[in-house]
């Protein structure tokens, strides 16, 4: 029966690259030169540090950290700026947490979604994936379309099409 997996992962080393060339852009810049800025990566809880002197540099960090992991081909919905900036002393930190794979209640809406869309699929939560089957590849086409429709703040991969 064809089936596709509906995933949301990040590539660690593509989102490295997008804050190497941030960081490097920043500390090139004119109105950035002599400034507080940090930018650090952790990998391994799939964290984003940020420190700038005032929320202003930060919100501009941020805009262009946004627009080089585009580039790099990932989705701005990555990154999740719900968090406010925390003002400590002369600098503001601000730490961004990015969305690596689909959270349980997520995956309970996606599932909801696709059940509501009318679509002849079944649906299934497999750890951090939605598995898609069907009997029709047309259908699973369909599913597809509809979910880059969907408002759910995740960046969605297709994969594991299968026949």
């Amino acid at each position: 029966m064809p089936s596709f997996d509906l995933v949301s992962n990040v590539d660690i080393q593509t989102l490295d690259n997008a804050v190497n060339t941030t960081n490097k852009e920043i500390t090139n810049r004119y109105d950035f030169k002599g400034s507080h800025v940090v930018i650090d990566l952790n990998k391994k809880d799939f964290i984003l540090n940020l420190e700038a002197d005032s929320e202003m540099k930060l919100k501009q960090i941020i805009d262009v950290l946004i627009s080089k992991t585009m580039r790099q081909g990932l989705a701005a919905e990555i990154y999740d700026l719900s968090k406010e900036p925390v003002p400590s002393g002369k600098i503001v930190k601000q730490t961004i947490p990015v969305k690596n794979g689909i959270k349980q209640e997520d995956a309970k809406k996606i599932v909801k979604l696709i059940k509501d869309g009318g679509f002849k699929v079944q649906a299934s939560i497999m750890d951090d994936m939605v598995r898609v089957t069907s009997k029709k590849i047309d259908e699973l086409q369909a599913v597809i379309q509809a979910s880059k429709g969907w408002n759910l703040g995740i960046a969605f991969q297709y994969i594991n099409m299968r026949n």
